[in-house]
């Protein structure tokens, strides 16, 4: 591999600055792209807005936003497109900029939001919820599944920890192993108490496909100031995680607390996806497609790619949000379920490609 255009990094640089650009995209032309990833989030919000079973036309958004009049286009937007939109930005941002954490704190191209156990966690806590506490509402299960995905990523780190000696023996592949092993036991648990009670089944159902619509009143409320304080801290984790890219013995050279970073990056994925989980279920492939065309684009520099997904996530979510109003119209497709169809062959062009897959 020719090294034409690579400059040498110095161990005495600062962490932000370790990673050399792997792209030729220049960094004005990042900026570029950075306001076309905003422009992009900007139309899906306004579609999400104006299309669904009952289109409504722009200027009647508008005047619904502004201007309301009680009329039932403006109910329409306001009452039921307006939280849903809103649901569906945060939720996206969430579960993209989780991914993109994971995949660069475990070194690992292909992993997703899961991989730690707070899907698994959540889940298993609602099931609990609903089969055992007799809870029925989606309300009284959003505490309940930020609960469990808190207590599973605890599980993980300490056995993890255990395992290896203490904290400082906590590697990223005994994070992934441990991770993947809970998911597998919380996840057959759960599926065991669903198929045993069909009562509980049907409540789950719907969260379970993942689905931003008709959520309770208050769900924003309860997740919004988690996922914002998830995603500042994933933003200071950047520089470290570039030093992380070059190994634990270079971050230390290069001033980094390792131990620190981890619990940081553990901390931001918790908040992020435990309450992105707990408002709209177990939404799959956002985090884990959406952090690999970025990088595409961005290289391996993760104050790039946390910005660039945190615009992309919402916009893919929404987007896939609006194909599940218009596929079965006039019903409803839960938009887990159109995500997966749409991650997963994107996904695989995505991954033939070295740079998109490099971390």
């Amino acid at each position: 591999m020719g090294l034409r255009g690579v400059r040498a990094v110095s161990v005495t640089a600062r962490p932000g600055r370790i990673v050399e650009e792997s792209t030729t995209t220049p960094a004005r032309a990042r900026v570029v792209w950075l306001m076309v990833a905003a422009l992009c989030l900007a139309v899906a919000v306004i579609a999400s807005l104006a299309i669904g079973s009952r289109p409504i036309s722009f200027p009647t958004v508008l005047d619904a936003l502004t201007a309301p009049d009680g009329s039932d286009a403006h109910l329409v937007v306001r009452e039921l497109r307006v939280p849903r939109t809103v649901l569906g930005v945060l939720a996206g941002a969430a579960f993209g900029v989780s991914g993109a954490l994971i995949q660069a704190f475990t070194r690992n191209p292909l992993a997703d939001p899961g991989i730690l156990g707070v899907n698994a966690g959540a889940g298993f806590a609602v099931v609990v919820g609903v089969a055992l506490l007799g809870v029925t509402r989606t309300y009284q299960y959003l505490p309940l599944a930020f609960a469990g995905a808190l207590l599973a990523t605890a599980l993980v780190y300490t056995i993890a920890a255990r395992g290896a000696g203490g904290a400082g023996g906590v590697t990223p592949l005994r994070l992934t192993l441990v991770g993947v092993a809970l998911s597998a036991v919380l996840g057959g648990i759960s599926s065991a108490l669903t198929l045993l009670d069909a009562e509980t089944f049907d409540h789950m159902r719907f969260w379970g496909a993942g689905s931003i619509s008709d959520r309770p009143p208050g769900t924003i409320g309860s997740v919004a100031g988690f996922i914002v304080a998830g995603l500042v801290l994933a933003m200071v984790c950047a520089r470290s995680l570039n030093a992380m890219g070059l190994g634990e013995e270079t971050a230390r050279a290069l001033g980094v607390n390792v131990i620190a970073m981890r619990v940081t990056c553990i901390v931001a994925v918790t908040l992020l996806c435990g309450a992105a989980t707990a408002a709209a279920g177990p939404i799959g492939f956002v985090g884990l497609m959406v952090p690999h065309a970025v990088r595409w684009l961005t290289g391996p520099d993760q104050r790039w790619i946390l910005p660039f997904t945190l615009l992309l996530a919402p916009t893919l979510l929404l987007v896939s949000d609006i194909v599940g109003r218009l596929v079965v119209w006039p019903g409803e497709l839960q938009v887990g379920i159109v995500t997966a169809f749409i991650g997963a062959p994107v996904l695989m062009l995505l991954i033939r490609r070295t740079r998109a897959s490099a971390l």
